[in-house]
C-alpha cells in the first residue's frame, strides 16, 4: 500500500487506519495525562508533585498535536477517539493502581508498551502522520523520572520490589492484550498491517520487539520481569 502523499490518504481503507491510530493516541494521551495530574496529587512532596504536573501538561500539549493532525485530515478529534472510550475503560479498571508507585510504574511499564505499540504502526503510515506520532511519543524525559523516583521507593521499602514486579508482570499482559484486542478488532489497523507486508510471522516478531523492551524497562526500574 502507498502511505506517503496524497496517493495514500486518497485510499479510503488507508485514511480509515489513520483516523483510527491518531485517535487512539489521542485518547491515550489525554487519559494519561489525566491520570498523571490525579497521582500526582497522592505524591509524598511537593517537587515530586510539581514534576508529576509537569509530565501531565506535556501529554496534553502531545494531545493537541494528534488533535491537530486530525483536524488538518477533516476529522473531528472526538468523533475519531470514541471508539476507544470503552476498551480504555476497561483496561484502566482492570489495572487500577493501589498507590501512587504503582500509579508511576503504570505510567512507564504500561504507557511505555503501548507507545512502543504505536511506533511500529508509525511505520506504516505517511510522513505527516509519522511526525506527529513521533512527536506525541516522545517521552520528554518522564521516563529517567520514573525510575528515579521507583528505584527511591525501593530502597526505602525493601519488601517493595516482588509486590511491584508482580504489578509489572501483570501490567505486561494486559497491555499486550489490550494492543491485539485493538489492532484484530479494528479493522482498519489490521489491514494497515498487512497492507503495510506485515504478515503473521512479522506481527510475532513485533510483539516480541514489545516484549523484550519491558523487560529492559523492568530492569532499569530495578524489578523483575
Amino acid at each position: 500500500m502507498e502511505t506517503n502523499g496524497a496517493t495514500g490518504l486518497d485510499d479510503p481503507a488507508y485514511r480509515a487506519a489513520v483516523v483510527d491510530l491518531l485517535g487512539v493516541l489521542a485518547y491515550g494521551e489525554l487519559t494519561a495525562c489525566i491520570r498523571m495530574a490525579t497521582d500526582s496529587d497522592l505524591a509524598p512532596s511537593l517537587r515530586i508533585k510539581a514534576q508529576m504536573a509537569g509530565f501531565a501538561a506535556t501529554e496534553y500539549r502531545q494531545y493537541e498535536v494528534l488533535v491537530d493532525r486530525l483536524g488538518a485530515l477533516g476529522v473531528d478529534a472526538e468523533t475519531a477517539m470514541q471508539p476507544f472510550v470503552a476498551p480504555f475503560s476497561a483496561f484502566h479498571d482492570r489495572t487500577r493502581p493501589k498507590s501512587w508507585v504503582e500509579g508511576l510504574i503504570k505510567a512507564y511499564v504500561g504507557d511505555g508498551i503501548a507507545k512502543d505499540f504505536y511506533r511500529e504502526m508509525a511505520s506504516f503510515v505517511d510522513d505527516e502522520t509519522r511526525a506527529a506520532m513521533d512527536h506525541a511519543l516522545d517521552d520528554a524525559g518522564a521516563g529517567d523520572f520514573i525510575v528515579s523516583v521507583v528505584r527511591d521507593a525501593i530502597q526505602t521499602d525493601r519488601t517493595a520490589t516482588g509486590r511491584l514486579s508482580l504489578w509489572g508482570r501483570r501490567l505486561l499482559g494486559e497491555a499486550l492484550s489490550q494492543g491485539q484486542s485493538v489492532a484484530v478488532e479494528r479493522d482498519a489497523l489490521s489491514g494497515l498491517l498487512i497492507g503495510g507486508g506485515a504478515d503473521l510471522t512479522a506481527i510475532g516478531q513485533m510483539f516480541t520487539r514489545l516484549t523484550d523492551r519491558h523487560s529492559q524497562r523492568m530492569a532499569r526500574l530495578g524489578l523483575s520481569a
